[in-house]
C-alpha cells in the first residue's frame, strides 16, 4: 500500500532552496554592480587610491544586506 503525501509537503523545500538562491545570485550581483561602477569610477577619475570602490563596495554590501534581513522578517512573520 502506498502512502500518498500531499503536494505542498513535496514543493515547500524546492521552494525556500528557489527562493534563497535566488537572494544569494541577487546579493551576488548587487555587490558585484558595485564594485565594478566603483573601479569604473576610480578609472575615469584617475585616482591613486581606490577610493570609489572602496565606498560603493561597502554601501553595496549594506544595501544587500538590508534585502536579505528584509526578506528574512517578512518569511519570519
Amino acid at each position: 500500500m502506498k502512502l500518498d503525501k500531499p503536494d505542498n509537503q513535496d514543493q515547500k523545500p524546492l521552494n525556500a532552496y528557489a527562493k534563497y538562491s535566488a537572494l544569494g545570485i541577487q546579493m551576488a550581483l548587487i555587490i558585484g554592480g558595485g564594485c565594478y561602477a566603483g573601479y569604473k569610477l576610480d578609472e575615469y577619475y584617475n585616482t591613486t587610491t581606490p577610493v570609489f570602490t572602496i565606498i560603493l563596495s561597502l554601501l553595496s554590501i549594506g544595501i544587500a544586506m538590508y534585502i536579505v534581513l528584509k526578506d528574512f522578517i517578512k518569511s519570519g512573520k
